[in-house]
């Protein structure tokens, strides 16, 4: 079953300037087979392994770095693809954050046929940074055919699953508000969670759905259980506006992460 779950599998990696194109690959990328879940998804993985001093990054850069880009145009049969990624590691140098991977990362797919009974042609572009002392692009191209059946639950995918951030709910976290002021086009953004500390440093991250807007992490300040965190919505597009309910804060410590979905008007 397992050689049917995945029929043809490959990836072409590419630097995106000739300069680095000299230099030795920094990292390798392997697609690893899993299953089929009880309602038709099919899981699969990404697993990026880094030369030591290398790093790439979480969804959200932070200060600096490239952002990760999925990018699935192209496949047949995919309704959805629901990438899965871990906890980042919070890296600060220079009085700026990054939020990384080290080493070596495994992404879980969650894909979602159009036809349960048909295979996934899931044909894609992966687009990351590495850096060490410099940055660079990395254009990673994935041809792959996902098979419907049960396959084999591949513990590394299971263990990339299980090292996601806690939901609000589970971390005990209440009373989400967000504070929004106008500041031309973009927006100040002050927001407040009860959450039980996860470590002497925390990190925050907001995230907005419209993807014309954008937010750097910044340094939680806390009082008692009370986590506070200042930073500024940046819009890429004037008149943009925000939905609270559908703003998504990460707080990062200790090496584990709290995801609450939404806030209300502070």
């Amino acid at each position: 079953m397992l050689n049917r779950f995945i029929t043809a599998c490959c990836a072409t990696i590419c630097l995106a300037c000739p300069a680095a194109a000299e230099r030795a690959m920094p990292l390798s990328l392997a697609v690893l087979p899993g299953w089929q879940a009880e309602d038709g998804t099919r899981m699969a993985a990404l697993r990026l392994t880094l030369d030591p001093g290398w790093h790439t990054y979480w969804r959200v850069p932070g200060d600096v770095g490239i952002p990760p880009l999925l990018d699935w145009q192209g496949s047949e049969n995919l309704a959805s693809v629901q990438a899965a990624w871990p906890v980042p590691e919070v890296l600060r140098e220079n009085g700026m954050i990054s939020l990384v991977y080290t080493d070596q990362v495994v992404i879980p797919l969650a894909l979602t046929p159009e036809r349960p009974d048909q295979p996934i042609r899931l044909r894609g572009e992966v687009d990351l940074g590495v850096c060490e002392t410099i940055c660079m692009p990395v254009v990673l191209d994935i041809s792959i055919d996902v098979a419907a059946g049960e396959g084999r639950r591949d513990p590394a995918i299971l263990a990339a699953m299980l090292d996601r951030p806690q939901t609000g709910a589970e971390a005990g976290a209440r009373g989400a508000t967000c504070h929004l002021s106008p500041e031309g086009s973009d927006y100040a953004l002050s927001a407040e969670v009860t959450l039980p500390a996860l470590a002497e440093e925390e990190v925050v991250v907001v995230e907005a759905a419209d993807p014309a807007l954008h937010a750097l992490p910044v340094p939680g300040r806390r009082s008692g259980e009370r986590l506070t965190a200042v930073t500024a919505l940046t819009a890429t597009q004037p008149g943009v506006a925000v939905d609270r309910s559908a703003l998504t804060i990460t707080v990062l410590g200790g090496g584990r992460a709290v995801q609450i979905d939404g806030c209300t008007a502070g």
